[in-house]
């Protein structure tokens, strides 16, 4: 691995950060610009099932890869990681009933509460984590490519 790659995960994540925030606002613009009508609701599935998928993929490679190298490097982390695990369950379950609501055709303000509450976690979630680990990353070294562990953003 180069020394590039050493200092790079803080930055990796700042952007998947934003690719994710990006992917949020684009779902709630389908939703909100009248472009979703009851005939091209599976537009919107596709934007819902296209942000939950990453938005999962994200955490579940940071569970995998991310998390347990940063733990082993430091392990003073330990509680700031565990509070990211246990958001990463939450926001699972959040984007699950996202899913469902989407497949089960509720209606546009249900599906916007729904986008409200994943957005309102993920944002304390992301602030959370990028001020408390992002610093610890500029010296991690992982052993494997940004989508193996950040998520195939």
């Amino acid at each position: 691995m180069d020394a590039d790659r050493l200092t790079a995960w803080d930055a990796e994540l700042r952007r998947a950060h934003t690719r994710l925030r990006s992917a949020l606002a684009a779902t709630r613009e389908a939703l909100t610009s009248g472009a979703i009508t009851p005939d091209a609701a599976s537009d919107l599935a596709l934007f819902c099932i296209g942000f939950c998928t990453a938005l999962d993929g994200h955490h579940r490679a940071e569970d995998r890869s991310l998390f347990p190298a940063l733990r082993a490097a430091r392990p003073d982390l330990s509680g700031a990681i565990d509070k990211l695990e246990q958001d990463h369950s939450m926001l699972s379950h959040l984007l699950g009933a996202l899913r469902n609501a989407v497949e089960s055709g509720e209606d546009d303000d249900a599906i916007g509460r729904h986008l409200d509450g994943i957005g309102a976690i993920m944002e304390s979630h992301f602030r959370f984590e990028e001020r408390e680990i992002l610093e610890p990353l500029r010296t991690l070294t992982v052993d494997g490519t940004v989508p193996e562990v950040l998520g195939p953003l």
